[in-house]
């Protein structure tokens, strides 16, 4: 109202100087004719919207000239006024835009016309007569220009570079040509009045022209709008806020009033409805509804659909008065689970324009990168979950139930109390032996039914790994977990149908509660592991007594040998072969580390690494792994065979200073050069800040060797985090493979993961292959190589060496390489 009030203000003087200074005698039909003209040029526009102003441009600049020439200043200021009245009240602009807008053209006439009373405008034959008018009418257009940029600038705020573009542009290519454009039409009718029937039909096609230019203007407007919302969208987090950073873009975009994006459960997650709006609502009536009618429309028709009050039939009219909007645009969602999700866009924000085919073939465009931004989002997600629940039972992981621990007694760190009760399976090995990891595996979800369904309510239920779960006990003493242990043992103690066998369900179980043995996730679940060792001895149930920490000796006791053991052989390795998902070349192996001791027979990798860690040994353990696998990569090379082989690198080892000077020494003394080593890394190692900002990856990525992230997904990393480190592949983690001949989920992880992963220059290497079907997926989305028990189970060296010679071809040194290639014969 303002912007208004002070165009009135600006107008009047002028308008009452131009009728005074200027001549009111007219000829009748001239002055028919310059009205005929306005009405003429104002019936073609180009519409400009910014937020909520929408202002229109036509080519007045013709009108205006023949009026001044034809009629005088002030008739032309006149019929300019009446005119544009006419047409904002006929396309009903709001009092204050439709005031402003009329004052605008009367100071437009008034400047053109101050601008003539200085300049030469004698006779219409006169080349300085027609200069005087391209200036009159270009200082008139700028002063119109400036007059719409000041007036979104005091309501909305500076618009920023696309503003000036959008006003601009037609003040200096329309404006010039329809000066002339007039100024030749006169100079026609001046020879001969005849002349209309020559100058009717080119200004027909002008006009048509003109119209053109204005869908042109607006398809490259919206051209420009869609990439500008791709490059956004490219760039949202992938998470919550994310969502609402796509409805942001597609309500500016689009200029909407209001956007609601709804998206179904998705995993652990609840349906998600988004909304923005320009009055702050975060919530309203409809796009939450599966029956809505427009959620109905969009389903049928496939596509996203248009609906405007004044064509709605009865049931999309009440939908529309329930939503309080006038017009909607309506869009199905694609998500990663299938189920579709719903976009909608309410109510133009401009007063003038509406929503339009136009708008309909924007967002069109737009949901091809809504739907990619969803589908990587809910990829993120399904690893996020993935890393935190068990693959097979769909329970808590190891690494979520620590985080609920500490998250419990962080809340209140003097008087929370808290149970743990760690269950381990008793005929997990000997199903796993006689019946295979099939029957097994249903044991384990058999076990997992039975824990659920006894467990307290209150109760968090845990896969820990192998035939080990956990049950965690929220605000239950030692004695009362102890209780609530041997009830669950009690009841899970049944027989259960397995595999065509009846087999009963053993649990041996081990307790520890908070805070008598521990405030800490780390210390209550090693002491539950304490008990639970010692269960089997006391009736199927302990609880943890520090008397038991003494057959923690052992450990202590393995540490003191690991030298010796690396000395004497015990500490050996076993070879894994990688092919080639394509050509089935053998590209590599991965060198797996064990320990044979003699007193406790074979010893987990898992149990020596994590104590060669804990101990400060672990550096000399992958140089002795380094060694063996190196002296193996030169028996080859010395047989004129390209093997490269892999070894896995330890977090601790990353901060060791004299690592890379270490791996170098190794390459040297076995005289194999780097590009026949892969290191492999765990996400964890090369995603915390200690070894980000260093240079250690960068330095041993100089000395030749790749580097590969080992179990991706299956940690907190993200592919975009891997663009700033030096890796050159990614291992899918096994649990992504092992279901994918039999789960759509897992196929659609692994190809995002190996889409994505291309996408940044990276090779991918899946593990866990261990069928032909899961063989076959995996080459059709480009794997580029496979290792797993299809091709073999680790092997030792003799063995590996055996099975080369059975298995697998030489094939020539390809063309510029040194050395001949294994493939795996079919």
């Amino acid at each position: 109202m303002t912007v208004a009030v002070l165009g009135v203000v600006l107008a009047v003087p002028v308008m009452v100087a131009v009728l005074a200074t200027q001549s009111l005698t007219v000829s009748i039909p001239a002055l028919i004719a310059a009205f005929l003209a306005f009405a003429a040029v104002e019936s073609i526009h180009l519409h400009f919207e910014f937020r909520r102003q929408a202002f229109s441009f036509s080519a007045s600049e013709l009108a205006i000239v023949v009026a001044l020439v034809q009629v005088g200043g002030a008739w032309t200021a006149i019929a300019q006024a009446v005119v544009v009245a006419a047409v904002v009240v006929w396309q009903r602009f709001p009092r204050p835009q439709a005031v402003a807008t009329v004052a605008v053209s009367v100071l437009e006439v008034g400047a053109a016309v101050a601008v003539l009373s200085v300049l030469p405008s004698g006779e219409l034959t006169s080349p300085a007569t027609w200069i005087s008018y391209l200036v009159a009418i270009l200082v008139a257009d700028l002063l119109g220009a400036l007059l719409f940029a000041g007036a979104i600038t005091a309501t909305q705020g500076y618009p920023g570079r696309s503003l000036w573009t959008s006003l601009f542009v037609p003040v200096f290519l329309v404006g010039p040509v329809a000066v002339v454009v007039g100024l030749a039409a006169l100079l026609l009718i001046h020879v001969t009045g005849w002349a209309w029937l020559l100058l009717t039909p080119l200004l027909g096609a002008l006009a048509l022209l003109y119209r053109h230019f204005g869908a042109v203007t607006r398809r490259g407007h919206s051209v420009q709008r869609v990439y500008d919302f791709a490059r956004r969208v490219a760039q949202v987090t992938p998470d919550e806020a994310g969502t609402r950073q796509i409805v942001d873009a597609v309500q500016e975009l689009l200029n909407a009033e209001r956007v609601a994006m709804w998206l179904p459960p998705y995993l652990d997650e609840p349906p998600q409805l988004v909304v923005t709006a320009a009055d702050g609502a975060v919530w309203y009536d409809g796009p939450g509804d599966p029956d809505d009618v427009f959620r109905r429309a969009v389903a049928e028709a496939d596509g996203p659909v248009l609906v405007s009050m004044a064509h709605a039939d009865e049931e999309q009219a009440a939908a529309l008065a329930r939503r309080g909007v006038t017009e909607l645009l309506a869009a199905p969602l694609a998500t990663a689970g299938g189920e579709p999700g719903y976009l909608e866009v309410c109510d133009r924000s401009s007063v003038v324009v509406s929503f339009a085919d136009s708008d309909l073939a924007a967002l069109t465009s737009m949901l091809t990168h809504v739907n990619a931004a969803i589908r990587h989002q809910q990829l993120l997600t399904q690893i996020r979950y993935d890393a935190d629940h068990d693959r097979l039972t769909g329970l808590p992981n190891r690494q979520r139930l620590a985080a609920e621990i500490d998250a419990l007694l962080e809340a209140d760190p003097d008087g929370a109390r808290a149970g743990l009760v760690l269950a381990a399976l008793g005929n997990y090995t000997e199903v796993t032996d006689t019946l295979g990891h099939a029957a097994s595996d249903e044991l384990l979800l058999v076990t997992a039914g039975l824990l659920r369904e006894h467990a307290p309510p209150q109760a968090l239920l845990a896969r820990m790994e192998s035939e080990r779960f956990a049950v965690l006990l929220p605000g239950l003493s030692l004695a009362a977990t102890e209780r609530a242990a041997r009830r669950l043992r009690e009841a899970a103690a049944t027989r259960v149908r397995v595999a065509g066998l009846d087999l009963e369900v053993t649990l041996t179980i081990g307790v520890a509660a908070a805070p008598v043995h521990g405030t800490d996730s780390g210390t209550l679940m090693q002491r539950a592991d304490v008990a639970l060792l010692a269960a089997s001895d006391s009736g199927g149930v302990a609880s943890y007594h520090p008397v038991l920490d003494q057959q923690s000796l052992r450990r202590l006791q393995l540490g003191t040998e690991i030298e010796q053991a690396m000395a004497d052989g015990q500490i050996s390795v076993v070879f894994q072969p990688i092919i080639d998902a394509q050509t089935s070349d053998i590209v590599s192996v991965e060198t797996l580390v064990r320990w044979a001791h003699p007193r406790y027979g074979s010893i987990p990798p898992d149990d020596f690494i994590h104590l060669a860690e804990q101990i400060g040994r672990i550096g000399a353990v992958t140089d002795h792994v380094l060694d063996l696998a190196l002296a193996r990569c030169r028996r080859w090379l010395d047989q004129d065979i390209a093997l490269s082989v892999a070894v896995n690198l330890s977090a601790h080892c990353l901060t060791e200073p004299d690592l890379v000077a270490r791996v170098r020494g190794a390459l040297q003394r076995h005289g194999v050069p780097g590009e026949l080593l892969t290191l492999e890394l765990t996400e964890g190692s090369v995603v915390g800040d200690s070894v980000r900002d260093s240079t250690v990856l960068a330095d041993l990525h100089d000395l030749g060797l790749r580097l590969s992230m080992d179990d991706f997904g299956t940690g907190y990393s993200s592919l975009s985090q891997l663009r700033q480190l030096p890796i050159d592949e990614v291992k899918i983690d096994k649990s992504f493979v092992l279901g994918m001949s039999t789960s759509q989920g897992e196929s659609f992880i692994a190809r995002s993961i190996i889409e994505l992963a291309h996408n940044l220059g990276l090779r991918v290497v899946a593990e866990g292959v261990e069928d032909e079907v899961t063989r076959n997926l995996l080459a059709e989305m480009g794997c580029d190589k496979l290792q797993g028990f299809l091709v073999s189970r680790p092997l030792p060296d003799d063995r590996l060496e055996s099975w080369l010679l059975a298995r697998t071809g030489v094939r020539t040194a390809a063309h510029g390489a040194a050395h001949r290639r294994l493939f795996v014969r079919g």
